[in-house]
């Protein structure tokens, strides 16, 4: 009786003892290390652009603001973007922009023609809109 109590003490130790030193590592010297947490980076994060409202249009003409180049189709104001497309202004730009305007009230007098920039943010390249067809 008292062997089998003196095995079941030993096993109940051992695996006490084997709980203790999960994740330790005992080097050549006889010194017990203990393993570097190790923690996974997250996975990349990938932005998909917003999506494109409407048609996307390319400004015949634009004016430097400050900041960026700025154009208007319509009643919608496009700014130069990277890569050199026209995307739709935020409100953030719209309103910096308005800003500008308001010491600026002859801006369109002023601005450049858009013969460089006729990409839109799709990748499509336009034509001009201003030219009529006898002088292309």
């Amino acid at each position: 009786m008292k062997i089998d109590h003196l095995r079941l003490w030993t096993m109940a130790s051992m695996a006490g003892g084997l709980g203790l030193v999960t994740g330790c590592v005992v080097e050549p010297n006889g010194r017990v290390a203990v393993q570097p947490l190790v923690v996974q980076p997250p996975p990349p994060m990938t932005v998909a652009p917003p999506p494109l409202a409407g048609p996307v249009l390319v400004p015949d003409d634009y004016v430097w603001d400050g900041f960026e180049y700025v154009g208007l189709v319509g009643g919608q104001y496009y700014y130069l973007g990277p890569g050199n497309v026209w995307l739709v202004c935020e409100p953030f730009r719209l309103e910096r922009f308005h800003g500008w305007e308001r010491g600026h009230p002859d801006w369109r007098a002023h601005a450049v023609r858009n013969v460089k920039y006729r990409r839109d943010a799709r990748g499509l390249e336009h034509p001009r809109r201003d030219i009529r067809r006898d002088e292309r």
